[in-house]
C-alpha cells in the first residue's frame, strides 16, 4: 500500500545529534517530505511513531534501546501500522538484513549510500510497493583500510565542525547551526587541517572518518573542486 499524496510525513531516529539534524535538513529540503519528529533512541522513535503516525520512519540500528532491532520494528508497526519503515545504518551484516526483511521493512540502506540513493528510496517507499536494499559492494582483494593517524586530538568543537562539514554543510551553514561566526568556523577548519594533515575540506572529512573520529556521513562530501582547494587563510 502506498502513502497518501505528498508531502509525506517522516520521523527520523538516529542517536548522533549533528547527523540527525543534518539528515532532517536534507530531507526537509527535498520538498515532498515533512520531518515531523527527530529522536535519538528506540523508545522515543516508537513514541513518535504512535503520536504522529508518519508515512515513513527512518531508523538507525545502533542507538540506545535498540538492542533487538526486530522487536523495535514490531513495536513501531504496532504503534503506527501504516508507517513504512526504512533502515539507515552502518551495519552491512546480511544476517541482520535477512532477519528484518520478513518483518516488512521497506528499505535497508547503508550509510555510505549517496544522497540520490537515499532520496529515491524514500520516495519509492511512499509511491511503490517494492523494497530498496543498498549495501556496499564486497571487496575480496583489498585489505582493510588502515586508520588515519591524527597528529593531535580534535577538540569537541572541532569534531562538531568537521561532522557538519562532512555532511555537506558550508562554513556559513555550519556557523549558523553551531551558533558561531563564519570566521570562527574557518579558524576551526584551519586547526582541523593542521591536526589531520588535510589538504582540502573533502580530504579533512575523509580523514576524520578514516580515523574513527566521526561516523561516515549519510551524504558523502562532494568531490574536490577548484574552489575547494586548500587555502591557508580560508579553508
Amino acid at each position: 500500500m502506498t502513502c497518501p499524496t505528498a508531502p509525506w510525513r517522516i520521523v527520523i531516529a538516529d542517536d548522533h545529534t549533528l547527523l540527525r539534524e543534518a539528515l532532517a535538513e536534507l530531507i526537509q529540503g527535498m520538498g515532498d517530505f515533512d520531518v515531523v519528529a527527530t529522536v535519538g533512541d528506540a523508545p522515543g522513535m516508537v513514541a513518535a511513531a504512535g503520536e504522529h503516525r508518519p508515512d515513513v520512519v527512518l531508523m538507525d540500528i545502533e542507538m540506545p534501546g535498540n538492542e533487538d532491532p526486530g522487536r523495535t520494528v514490531r513495536a513501531v508497526q504496532a504503534a503506527s501500522p501504516e508507517s513504512k519503515i526504512m533502515v539507515l545504518t552502518m551495519h552491512d551484516d546480511k544476517r541482520l538484513l535477512q532477519a528484518l526483511l520478513p518483518l516488512g521493512i521497506r528499505g535497508y540502506l547503508h550509510k555510505t549510500a549517496s544522497h540520490r540513493s537515499l532520496t529515491a528510496a524514500l520516495r519509492d517507499a511512499c509511491t511503490q510497493d517494492g523494497l530498496t536494499v543498498s549495501l556496499p559492494a564486497p571487496s575480496r582483494t583489498a585489505p582493510p583500510p588502515e586508520r588515519t593517524a591524527v597528529r593531535e586530538p580534535l577538540s569537541p568543537r572541532e569534531l562538531e565542525v568537521i561532522t557538519l562539514v562532512a555532511a555537506g554543510l558550508s562554513n556559513r551553514r555550519t556557523a549558523t547551526r553551531l551558533g558561531l561566526t563564519e570566521g570562527t568556523v574557518k579558524r576551526h577548519m584551519r586547526n582541523i587541517f593542521a591536526k589531520l594533515g588535510a589538504t582540502s575540506r573533502v580530504d579533512a572529512a575523509n580523514k576524520a572518518v578514516a580515523a574513527g573520529l566521526i561516523p561516515a556521513p549519510t551524504t558523502p562530501p562532494p568531490a574536490a573542486r577548484a574552489w575547494d582547494k586548500p587555502d591557508p587563510h580560508h579553508p
